[in-house]
């Protein structure tokens, strides 16, 4: 069924003018002022309750959601992001490390290629593991990670290769430099070092993206964005904030001039049942300032998502080993997530962890005892009327 525009307008007018009524009635001698009290009361009986429930269901959401967000990003994207930037890092010094035993000649097949590359080769292979289970991912993205750690296996046994066959020079480069090949799509050599001793590994994207290195960075970018995605507040809380924020205005008018109305009518110095449905209302500014101070945590929380992903390198990674009491960058790994979960702790009043799920029982609880006064209130002015006590 569609509304003509005529009768939707009068459907407008009609509501604007409920409401401008529900916040400056009318003075008892104006032509539209309500005829007896008792209309009033009836009003307030269903304005009130209402206003409530739609304050608490659209203040509970919204804020539900940000927290909602906050606890996703710490206890899944954050991880997530941290395993897979720790996952690349590990491989990359495990590459490095394999090279130089491999250039020792034959010495490596006493030697092994050292606890180094042991090490660093077992921490990607549980980084990626933890990534699987940290719930982050699309279905899509896990046969992508499966995909990821069968080339890393993979690499292995061409690391191995070259190690067996380290005494002959042709084989060992051809071993080396194959798993290389599925490690970065366009690796660097030994001889052409990058930055710190490490081979330059320069991301791929498309088609060509088919090495471990540019499958990890894919599977950053998506994560990343998905976490930028949660970190923004979304039309849905934004227009939720915005009902929830009219509501209360409304709501905390019409409880004002409903108690002058009690006090100048009623002779009543204060509806106590009014103002004790009225008393949750005091938390609302605690729950905003913690809403807000969760929504800025979560856009710190990006920007430190970014460095994880882009400026994080090998070199500064390989300062953790090598000076392990030394003073910690700040764009290693652990430093990175420290802060993060700093800020993500930093940004919420503790005292109200676990109140998200009662705002919106509070407020159907505020709804029913304000419903319940005023049908007592207007109950109670009938019955006087009926005696003849009043006029």
């Amino acid at each position: 069924m569609t509304l003509s525009p005529h009768t939707a307008r009068l459907i407008a007018a009609d509501a604007l003018r409920r409401i401008r009524r529900y916040v400056w009635p009318p003075p008892p001698h104006h032509p539209h002022a309500p005829p007896r009290n008792r209309t009033y009361l009836r009003d307030r009986l269903i304005a009130l309750p209402l206003l409530t429930v739609v304050a608490a269901a659209s203040f509970g959401w919204a804020y539900a959601e940000v927290r909602a967000d906050s606890a996703a990003l710490h206890d899944s994207y954050l991880p997530a992001l941290v395993d897979l930037a720790d996952a690349e890092m590990s491989l990359r010094i495990a590459d490095r490390e394999a090279g130089r035993n491999l250039d020792a000649g034959e010495s490596v097949r006493l030697s092994g290629l050292g606890t180094p590359y042991r090490t660093r080769t077992t921490r990607a292979t549980q980084s990626l593991n933890q990534v699987s289970r940290s719930g982050a991912l699309t279905t899509a993205e896990r046969q992508d990670l499966d995909v990821i750690a069968g080339l890393v296996v993979d690499y292995g046994t061409w690391i191995a290769f070259a190690q067996s066959n380290v005494g002959d020079p042709a084989l060992r480069d051809a071993g080396l430099s194959y798993a290389r090949s599925m490690l970065c799509s366009a690796p660097g050599t030994a001889k052409d070092p990058g930055p710190g001793g490490y081979p330059p590994c320069p991301h791929t994207t498309g088609s060509d993206a088919t090495a471990v290195v540019d499958r990890i960075s894919a599977l950053e970018g998506s994560l990343r964005g998905r976490l930028a995605d949660r970190a923004e507040l979304g039309a849905g809380v934004t227009a939720a904030a915005a009902v929830a924020v009219i509501a209360l205005v409304l709501l905390v008018f019409g409880l004002w001039r409903t108690e002058l109305f009690l006090h100048h009518r009623f002779r009543l110095r204060v509806g106590v049942p009014l103002l004790v449905a009225a008393v949750p209302l005091l938390a609302v500014p605690f729950l905003t300032a913690d809403a807000v101070l969760a929504h800025r945590a979560q856009q710190r929380v990006t920007g430190t998502a970014g460095d994880l992903a882009d400026r994080t390198s090998p070199r500064i990674e390989s300062t953790r080993d090598e000076r392990p009491f030394g003073r910690r960058h700040p764009l290693l790994i652990e430093s990175l997530r420290g802060r993060a979960e700093h800020d993500l702790a930093a940004g919420r009043l503790s005292a109200l962890d676990g109140a998200a799920p009662w705002v919106v029982p509070v407020g159907l609880l505020g709804a029913g005892l304000m419903g319940g006064s005023l049908h007592a209130y207007r109950r109670e002015y009938v019955l006087i009327a009926r005696s003849g006590a009043v006029a």
